[in-house]
């Protein structure tokens, strides 16, 4: 879905509804739910990285997650924010950084690729009666 395609209108109703998804930044883990259609079936398709960068254009907003394959090799994907083939994004846990892109990831191989994790403090409670 490129902005050049979208009319007013297709903006209009976009910015009316809420996606819904967490605000995402450079450094957060993700799990993305997107819409495959193989000829007459639709299936939901997921993946899994860190965000390495967002590039925030109006209607034209995207996102760029890694993943690390078993092998070793690293897959790259673009997802477009406002696409109806992006069913859901789910937020598992957020990171430390100090860049909003992270694309000297790329070159890293093993422990010096991760990414520190933040710890909220007071997070889960118990109830108490």
């Amino acid at each position: 879905m490129k902005a050049s395609f979208l009319t007013k209108e297709t903006i209009l109703d976009v910015d009316v509804v809420d996606r819904g998804f967490p605000r995402l930044k450079a450094g957060d883990h993700v799990v993305i739910d997107q819409l495959v259609r193989e000829g007459s079936k639709e299936r939901i398709q997921k993946f899994e990285g860190d965000v390495i960068a967002m590039h925030r254009n109006g209607i034209a907003t995207t996102f760029t997650v890694r993943k690390v394959t078993k092998d070793g090799f690293g897959v790259e994907r673009i997802f477009p924010y406002y696409s109806p083939s992006v069913k859901d994004v789910h937020l598992v846990r957020e990171g430390i950084v100090r860049r909003a892109k992270l694309f000297y990831l790329r070159d890293r191989t093993g422990k010096s690729a991760r990414i520190k994790p933040k710890i909220i403090k007071g997070g889960a409670k118990k109830k108490t009666r």
